[in-house]
């Protein structure tokens, strides 16, 4: 039978090689040498010899992975849990405008950050937030309010990574809750408006249980990327707040790049693969995702 059905659909089957063969060649092998790479004391030139679990054991011994690690932790679930619930209120905002012409206005408005590469973002936010210049540091001064160093000083820095992410990719988010509201069945409102309910009683017992399977996709999805941070890092970071806000991966650019550490780095990325993957695994657990 399973002979048969190969024979039939044979076609398909050869149209999935090349796909198989992209993961293969551009994900599964660099993983696997990643791997070896990282049980080796690795040279650019010269001998590889393997060292066991030696570049593991320099990682868990680093205070700088460690510092990383808590800097990732939190501005991660600050981008989050911040990049969940304010692209819900507008979207849940959004959808009690009557003109869809702004509607349609405000979406764009809201998009555009999400199409522009954190070099311009970063560039456009550490402008704003000038103490001299900045657009942030004009409007305290209107109201008597010194100018705040928020680049330069260690207990902003975090917030700023956390509120220039959520801002860059408010509009995305926004635009995949406004699709879930659009399939919710017009019905259920009407259902509502007969019992009496006002737009707030509607918004909280139909719009928000029937987006319940959106909002567990895109919770997981924002969780996926909590240990990938860097672009944004890289361009917005600076010698005097990067000890709040360096994660996990400039830790690994800097051991694998800068000091050409290359088998410390590549045991730094593989713990941020256990991470990832642990925290994929509660965060499927805990919002029963396989029920959606």
């Amino acid at each position: 039978m399973e002979l048969k059905s190969i024979k039939k659909h044979y076609m398909l089957y050869i149209m999935m090689v090349p796909i198989v063969g992209y993961f293969l060649l551009f994900a599964y092998y660099p993983l696997a040498k990643g791997l070896q790479i990282s049980l080796q004391d690795y040279k650019l030139m010269g001998d590889r010899p393997y060292i066991g679990l030696t570049n593991y054991e320099t990682v868990l011994h680093d205070p700088f992975f460690w510092q990383s690690l808590r800097n990732t932790v939190f501005i991660g679930i600050g981008i989050l849990l911040f990049g969940f619930f304010a692209p819900l209120v507008v979207a849940l905002s959004l959808n009690e405008v009557f003109k869809s012409w702004f509607k349609k206005m405000a979406q764009l408005v809201l998009y555009i950050p999400h199409l522009l590469s954190w070099v311009v973002v970063g560039g456009m936010w550490i402008f704003f937030l000038s103490p001299d210049s900045g657009l942030v540091n004009l409007l305290l001064k209107e109201i008597g309010i010194a100018p705040i160093h928020f680049m330069a000083d260690e207990a902003w820095g975090r917030w700023v990574m956390i509120g220039s992410a959520t801002w860059k990719d408010m509009g995305y988010n926004c635009i995949l809750f406004l699709a879930g509201i659009v399939s919710i069945n017009p019905s259920l409102y009407e259902a509502a408006r007969m019992d009496g309910a006002s737009r707030w009683q509607q918004a909280r017992y139909v719009t928000i249980p029937q987006l319940m399977n959106t909002m567990k996709v895109i919770f997981l999805l924002n969780t996926l990327g909590i240990f990938r941070i860097f672009d944004q890092i890289f361009v917005m970071s600076n010698t005097a707040i990067a000890n709040k806000v360096d994660v996990l991966m400039m830790y690994t650019f800097s051991k694998g790049i800068l000091e050409i550490r290359i088998g410390q780095a590549a045991a730094a990325s593989f713990f941020v693969i256990v991470f990832t993957l642990l925290l994929t695994l509660m965060t499927r657990k805990l919002t029963r995702f396989d029920e959606v």
